[in-house]
């Protein structure tokens, strides 16, 4: 049966093949940047006559990332040249993308991996973050520490492995959750930097939650967690550089857009 145009299937495709217009769009921005580097053969026609120095400057900008507002794209430091996207589609889903964008000392802000579909809080997002509410936070949160039940897959992040992230049990809509921790990385939402992911340390005080990762997804929304496929939980530990500063922005679409 073919889903109707408002049926949250079609919604949601039409979600995903949003992100990737947006990815395609960046990169065919870059290479109108580059331009072509392979000079016309013989007889080839004579190039257009150059734009304007006006046109000229503004195709020179470098680039932003797509779908993250002024006051969003404020939020992220100057010395940060990664940032782990998380759009989610409504402030009530727990259906969102994830897409890694390196910072160019001149083009700016590019893609470095595919979309990669993930899942937020169970019950979306909120601005307010607290314990139980099974939200996650809205916000730009450095990422400086990682860890998991199984060996590190080659991350520059302080990796702490530890029988503690052994997950059992079921999830909300009853899938189970066995190996969700087996890699994580620790977003840095009411936690001190520099200490394990399993760190229960609240500087917010523990009303205000904590202990909000990136994981392995397990096909549903999370506690407030973002969960991401093992393969790309695998890729992002790889990415992710130290000296890089990496970063997560994350929220609901309209939210970033600001």
């Amino acid at each position: 049966m073919n889903p109707t145009p408002d049926s949250p299937r079609s919604r949601r495709a039409a979600f995903f093949l949003g992100a990737a217009a947006l990815l395609s769009a960046c990169s065919a921005e870059e290479k109108s940047r580059s331009g072509d580097r392979n000079p016309p053969g013989p007889g080839a026609a004579a190039p257009d006559a150059p734009p304007s120095p006006a046109v000229a400057a503004v195709d020179r900008r470098p680039a932003e990332i797509p779908g993250l507002g002024p006051r969003t794209g404020a939020t992220i430091g100057a010395r940060t040249r990664q940032a782990l996207v998380v759009i989610g589609e409504s402030a009530d889903s727990n259906v969102c993308r994830a897409v890694l964008y390196e910072r160019h000392p001149t083009l700016g802000w590019r893609p470095a991996s595919a979309v990669w579909p993930a899942r937020n809080g169970h019950r979306g997002w909120s601005g307010h973050h607290v314990q139980g509410d099974l939200r996650s936070p809205i916000g730009t949160f450095t990422l400086t520490d990682a860890g998991g039940r199984l060996a590190d897959p080659g991350t520059e992040l302080p990796y702490h492995r530890d029988p503690i992230y052994t997950l059992g049990g079921r999830n909300f809509e009853g899938e189970p959750k066995a190996g969700a921790f087996d890699y994580v990385v620790a977003v840095d939402y009411n936690r001190y930097p520099g200490r394990t992911p399993s760190d229960w340390g609240r500087p917010l005080g523990t009303r205000r939650g904590g202990g909000i990762w990136v994981h392995i997804g397990h096909g549903g929304g999370t506690e407030g967690c973002v969960g991401l496929p093992r393969d790309r939980m695998k890729e992002l530990l790889r990415a992710l550089r130290r000296a890089a500063r990496p970063v997560i922005v994350m929220g609901p679409a309209d939210a970033l857009a600001r």
